[in-house]
């Protein structure tokens, strides 16, 4: 309601909006027209390269939407551990979780992600900026690239970490 607002009060003529959490499915929600120009960060995009295409499309197939980021982080997630598994024939959560902590994450997902010693999944973020409704070329063909933000400086360093996992 606020981007609505945002529109109908002229704001948009002299600023861009920026969405602080804010998925595909809410700019789906919301149209283009409503929030054309915004931008915002996401962790990945259906339509950022063949793989995220194709697994999109069959995810649609199913669900009638485009999935977001969170429909897609946890599907390679998933994928991920049983990978782990499958590699050490075992379900010892050490042994799998030292495989994946050894593996990276190459998948439609991401490319080169790494699990940290904290835990935590690490890899390139996006600057994405909401087309114009001429530039949208069919359905859910919602955002442009405008900057990669590369994993290193997306997340907290490793040494500025607070997590009691994180040996220094």
């Amino acid at each position: 309601n606020s981007i609505k607002a945002a529109n109908e009060f002229g704001v948009t003529k002299t600023m861009k909006l920026a969405g602080l959490l804010m998925f595909i499915n809410d700019v789906h929600s919301l149209g283009l027209k409503a929030t054309e120009g915004m931008y915002l960060t996401d962790g990945w995009y259906w339509n950022q390269s063949p793989e995220s295409r194709a697994w999109s499309r069959a995810f649609f197939g199913k669900m009638k939407r485009m999935p977001s980021m969170l429909q897609a982080a946890d599907y390679s997630a998933v994928t991920h551990y049983l990978k782990a598994v499958d590699a050490t024939k075992t379900d010892d959560s050490d042994k799998v979780i030292a495989k994946m902590k050894a593996t990276k994450v190459n998948d439609f997902f991401a490319k080169n992600g790494e699990i940290g010693p904290d835990g935590r999944m690490r890899y390139d973020m996006y600057l994405m900026q909401v087309k114009k409704q001429s530039e949208s070329k069919e359905p859910w063909d919602y955002y442009n690239v405008v900057q990669t933000i590369p994993a290193n400086e997306a997340y907290t360093k490793l040494a500025d970490s607070k997590c009691p996992l994180v040996k220094k």
